[in-house]
């Protein structure tokens, strides 16, 4: 089927996205396989050939398996002007160890050299520090003592608020190597004896990218769906939208918590993540969109 929609005279976008949007990711990988059997031709070299713009964008992405889309982003992100620090937190904040693990491991089978080394040659100090940490993936996942968090939040207090000055490496050591669950305690237990959440100290106490990778850490152990969701409007707020954030997100997100984000979008912002692609975006890109979030 989606050889007839791309055959013969123009082509067929509205079955290229009913086709698509209703399958998995694993689905789309054996797409592609079948139509090189059936044709003896490349899917994906004929939908680059067929498609322009935000709609061949977002397909390209649904073709490409999701370990490698989050590589490629996070390879963009290093290279060419500047680095695009928001790419970099959202990507390597987010994950769990197995997913940091599968990234690290398909960014060197793809580009020859290790994530961390790019990291380290494309960004510097404290920020450098919090994402070297995080693509280290030795988050201790196992321990849930909740018995660790007055502790813990003390520690935070001593090394922000409760100093001249502050100690971004204690901050970095103690977000990146406690499992969410005993964060989450952390977190709770900073609010209770400071009076204030950690979220807040850290806004007023820190600066630069290394208050920006911070404050997404902390958002994702606190709610990681309103995380996303606020990455997506800011993507489309303003002038311009940040296609990649937009369809990085929809894309990778559909087949595990698109709904959730989608309800926290709406309870946070007062209306629904359908009505801003709308108003933000167009065409056969807005259709996919909207094809995706509406499931």
């Amino acid at each position: 089927m989606l050889r007839k929609a791309m055959k013969g005279f123009g082509t067929d976008e509205a079955s290229i996205i009913n086709i698509l949007a209703n399958r998995t990711s694993d689905q789309r990988q054996r797409i592609i396989l079948s139509y090189k059997q059936a044709y003896g031709k490349d899917l994906i070299k004929d939908l680059r050939s067929e498609l322009s713009g935000g709609f061949e964008r977002v397909v390209l992405a649904m073709m490409t398996p999701t370990v490698v889309l989050l590589v490629d982003h996070l390879y963009s992100a290093t290279k060419g002007l500047g680095t695009n620090e928001n790419t970099l937190v959202e990507i390597l904040c987010t994950r769990n160890n197995r997913e940091i693990s599968e990234i690290n491991a398909m960014y060197h089978r793809k580009y020859g050299r290790p994530l961390q080394k790019d990291l380290e040659a494309d960004t510097s100090g404290h920020f450098r520090r919090l994402l070297v940490s995080m693509t280290a993936g030795a988050r201790d996942e196992m321990n849930h003592n909740l018995n660790l968090a007055p502790q813990l939040a003390q520690q935070l207090y001593r090394a922000g608020e409760g100093r001249m000055g502050t100690d971004e490496v204690e901050f970095n050591r103690i977000l990146a190597s406690y499992s969410f669950p005993v964060l989450r305690a952390v977190l709770e237990e900073y609010k209770k004896i400071k009076g204030k959440s950690l979220y807040d100290a850290i806004r007023s106490e820190f600066s630069g990218d290394i208050k920006t990778g911070l404050l997404a850490v902390v958002m994702c152990i606190e709610n990681r769906h309103q995380f996303f969701a606020k990455c997506l409007h800011d993507a489309m707020r303003g002038l311009g939208t940040k296609d990649d954030t937009l369809i990085r997100i929809i894309v990778t997100r559909a087949e595990i918590d698109l709904g959730n984000i989608k309800h926290e979008y709406q309870r946070v912002f007062g209306r629904t993540l359908e009505s801003d692609i709308r108003g933000d975006t167009s065409g056969d890109y807005k259709r996919m969109l909207l094809a995706i979030v509406q499931g």
